[in-house]
C-alpha cells in the first residue's frame, strides 16, 4: 500500500471469523493463513466441508510480523504487514 505496507486479501465469502487462523512464524518469517468450514454431513443429504491453507514466506526478511494485523470484513480478509523500520527509506537533508 501508499505506507510501505505489504497487504494480502483473501476473498472467503461463506467463512466467518471464527473458522480464520493466520498463524505467523517469526523466526520462520511465514505467515500461513488457514480456514476450514467445519460444515458436518447431515443425515439425508451431503454437505460438502471447505476449507484452504496457504503459507507465505518472507524470504527477502524486509518485513516484520511480528506487527502484522488482520481485518475480516463482508468476507474479504485483509492482512497487513509493515515492513521492519530499519528496510524503510530514509531521506536525509543535504547541507
Amino acid at each position: 500500500d501508499d505506507s510501505g505496507n505489504t497487504v494480502l486479501e483473501f476473498a472467503l465469502a461463506g467463512f466467518s471469523k471464527e473458522e480464520l487462523d493466520v498463524n505467523i512464524l517469526p523466526e520462520k518469517r511465514s505467515i500461513t493463513i488457514s480456514a476450514n468450514s467445519g460444515t458436518e454431513a447431515s443425515d439425508s443429504r451431503r454437505i460438502a466441508r471447505r476449507s484452504f491453507s496457504k503459507t507465505f514466506v518472507n524470504y527477502d526478511n524486509n518485513l516484520d510480523l511480528s506487527n502484522a494485523s488482520a481485518t475480516f470484513e463482508n468476507g474479504l480478509l485483509t492482512v497487513r504487514v509493515p515492513q521492519r523500520p530499519e528496510v524503510q527509506p530514509v531521506s536525509i537533508e543535504i547541507q
